[in-house]
């Protein structure tokens, strides 16, 4: 008997979750596909690819239903949102015709290839009442939190400058061939790749960007593409050096930032950030390179203290992991979407912290074709 009550107790939280497609199955298939496995709120019902095969494949694998043509999905009714894990190139004209048939999303970044565009979705989504999540999943893992909350009580006194290096190995392999992140165009590039994490990750731990100073390189100018091996010619960065000030929201005062991102770097250092305060320093980095969020390390010393490890609060620990380190923190961001749609409350990250990092992307790339120091406009 209490067998029975407790199936059916399960099988009725399981009809009034909300439906969730996922479109595109690189990321979404390998991260967020198991990351909802364990949420209460959101259930996957549906896949969504342009390549046939593919998506035949992942239908069978996860026992979901296929969608090839866009327009069928949004006019299912029992898909009330829409995870897109596309490459960014499509990204923005999926996300606005979802949005125009009423489904929730939560957007892989760079959400959008141009600022502008990010700020149309960001209208459409408060004229439908819809819930647009952003996956910067960085501000859902334990350490970072445990350093945000350091930070908001001013352990570090007054931040005198802040350094970030991301220095990573994963496009150094000459042999690695031209897909879309070769392609400016398409969006790729490590600025979209890293530096939109990045940025975000600074206005959320300091405050928005003042000024910014830009330079930018591409080190492998060539790479080959497709079966017979033609030569295709790479247009997107791969390293990207930037000055910026950082308006404190804090003490009100600009902090001198310095911030290095690179994907072709042997034996790259990984992620690093480094704060220098008036009353101490705190170190958060990480050498893995075959993992972004596993690895990570926290240390803080207070003056006249020396360095020591720090470890995250048990409220901010994941209940569950995984082998792939960036599946917990995804979930927690997929949860804190579903809570939004639940509450109809507004989710943070969304498209007004898509908005801000992206802001500062565009004006590194303008500034490191000018030359000139620039300040992203509200």
């Amino acid at each position: 008997m209490q067998l029975t009550s407790l199936a059916n107790k399960l099988e009725m939280q399981n009809k009034n979750k909300i439906g969730i497609a996922i479109a595109g199955l690189g990321f979404g298939e390998s991260v967020h596909i198991p990351a909802l496995s364990t949420n209460n709120l959101l259930k996957p019902v549906a896949l969504w690819h342009p390549r046939e095969s593919r998506l035949k494949q992942a239908s069978t694998q996860h026992d979901l239903p296929g969608f090839k043509d866009w327009n069928r999905l949004l006019e299912n009714q029992n898909i009330e949102a829409i995870i897109l894990a596309t490459p960014p190139g499509p990204r923005f004209e999926l996300a606005k015709q979802a949005l125009n048939a009423r489904k929730h999303l939560l957007l892989e970044k760079p959400v959008a290839l141009k600022t502008e565009q990010i700020e149309e979705l960001q209208k459409l989504s408060i004229q439908n009442n819809l819930s647009v999540a952003v996956d910067f999943e960085y501000r859902a893992v334990p350490l970072f939190m445990q350093a945000k909350r350091i930070l908001s009580q001013q352990t570090l006194g007054k931040i005198w400058m802040v350094k970030l290096d991301w220095v990573m190995s994963s496009r150094a392999n000459f042999d690695r061939q031209w897909n879309w992140y070769s392609d400016k165009e398409q969006g790729g590039g490590v600025i979209g790749a890293l530096g939109t994490h990045a940025f975000d990750l600074l206005h959320w731990l300091f405050g928005p960007t003042y000024s910014v100073n830009g330079l930018v390189s591409t080190s492998i100018k060539e790479r080959k593409s497709g079966e017979h091996k033609t030569i295709k010619t790479v247009t997107s960065e791969d390293i990207c050096l930037a000055q910026l000030e950082l308006e404190s929201e804090e003490t009100n005062r600009k902090i001198p930032t310095q911030v290095t991102l690179s994907s072709v770097s042997l034996k790259g250092r990984g992620c690093w950030l480094e704060v220098y305060g008036s009353d101490g320093t705190l170190i958060l980095g990480s050498d893995n390179q075959q993992d972004y969020v596993h690895g990570f390390g926290l240390w803080l010393a207070e003056r006249n203290s020396p360095m020591k490890s720090i470890s995250a609060d048990k409220d901010l620990i994941f209940a569950k992991t995984w082998k792939d380190g960036r599946i917990a923190p995804v979930g927690r961001i997929q949860k804190w979407w579903g809570e939004s749609i639940r509450d109809e409350k507004p989710i943070i990250p969304g498209l007004c912290e898509a908005v801000q990092s992206q802001k500062v992307c565009d004006k590194i790339k303008e500034s490191a074709k000018t030359g000139i120091k620039l300040i992203p406009t509200v």
